[in-house]
């Protein structure tokens, strides 16, 4: 990298900090002043709600928001650079447009790896912080969402031929009674297990199942078991009996592949939440790089209006970024449109205006 580059890689960098923190102050503000009466409910310190709500919220809107922060911080630093004549000085050199957008696309891809890399591993626990303070006073004071202790009447496929059902379960001691599972051969019922009690064991990671009857059909014949104890691995843990709509947002990656294979074999008609959510993880930060071109491409000619011309187009051009993204995940989750093509869809539309404003401004 020549000195040019580092010098449009350093504003580049310094610029998008600054914004970050000046945006992220804004919304801290914002959140404050929504939640202040629900902060108050709860009884905590100041220290208490910045460890364990600001903790987790921080690097969740920070995440959320990272390519439209970037995005507004390419298109000032480099409108100023066109407000002051410095591209045109760059180009008459004889640099092509090409070369001039090399050192945004390398620190473009920087930024899009790093938050590719916080996606999968290092926000998952930061929302797990989030959705557990939210889940507890937030959503609760509104009627919302309610984390219950106790499950009654639960049922669930373990795959395409198994079912399972608990009459209770105690989420916090993870515990249930009643407990059946059903196993059919066609529409011929093969298996039937009826355990009085349930528990998860910490220490095999595996269920304890007391006064077990193991029943084994095969046409007019029967295999009639008692077991007093037994200890069986199936495929759902006690995450899984607890009503949990934060549980996708608090998977790392590798969880959460595991966990899309299990709800589709079961059947689940949650699948194509979870696939949007992996699928999203991974189209975000991509998204950085294209707004990056985008940015680069709108804010390098000097016209008249300057900054502000250039903001105002790069807001509008964020709103309908954002508007695609959310009209093609509503059509995802309540319609049928594939949730892969739904996560890609704003990736793939302004990676064709990012081409054409390139082919223009190269003109």
């Amino acid at each position: 990298m020549k000195l040019i580059d580092w010098y449009i890689t350093k504003k580049f960098i310094t610029t998008f900090f600054f914004c970050l923190i000046a945006l992220t102050v804004l919304v801290v503000i914002v959140d404050l002043s929504e939640k202040t009466d629900d902060f108050a409910k709860t009884g905590l310190t100041a220290k208490q709600i910045i460890v364990q709500y600001y903790f987790g919220f921080l690097p969740r809107i920070d995440a959320m928001l990272f390519p439209l922060f970037l995005f507004i911080s390419v298109i000032f630093f480099t409108s100023k650079m066109a407000n002051r004549s410095e591209i045109i000085a760059i180009l008459s050199t004889g640099i092509s447009f090409a070369r001039f957008l090399r050192p945004y696309m390398i620190t473009g891809l920087l930024f899009t790896v790093f938050l590719w890399w916080t996606n999968q591993y290092v926000l998952p626990p930061a929302n797990e912080k989030w959705a557990n303070f939210n889940a507890k006073y937030i959503d609760f004071n509104y009627g919302g969402y309610v984390n219950t202790s106790t499950i009654s009447n639960k049922y669930f496929k373990l795959d395409s031929f198994s079912y399972a059902g608990i009459r209770y379960y105690d989420t916090t001691n993870k515990s249930g009674n009643n407990f059946f599972i059903q196993r059919f051969h066609n529409t011929d019922l093969v298996y039937n297990l009826r355990a009085l009690s349930i528990t998860w064991d910490t220490a095999t990671k595996k269920w304890r199942l007391n006064n077990v009857v193991e029943r084994r059909i095969n046409g007019l014949h029967q295999k009639v078991t008692d077991t007093p104890v037994l200890q069986m691995n199936f495929n759902f843990k006690p995450r899984d009996l607890q009503r949990d709509e934060y549980m996708k947002d608090k998977m790392t990656t590798p969880e959460l592949d595991q966990f899309i294979q299990l709800e589709k074999l079961r059947g689940s008609g949650d699948v194509n939440s979870l696939l949007l959510e992996k699928n999203n993880r991974n189209a975000n930060p991509v998204s950085v790089f294209i707004l990056t071109i985008i940015g680069a491409c709108i804010a390098s000619r000097r016209i008249r209006g300057g900054s502000g011309f250039h903001l105002a187009v790069g807001v509008l051009i964020c709103v309908v970024y954002i508007l695609v993204g959310r009209f093609a995940s509503v059509f995802a989750l309540k319609g049928n449109f594939n949730p892969i093509i739904a996560a890609w869809l704003p990736n793939f539309a302004f990676a064709i205006l990012a081409w054409y404003l390139y082919r223009k401004t190269a003109k």
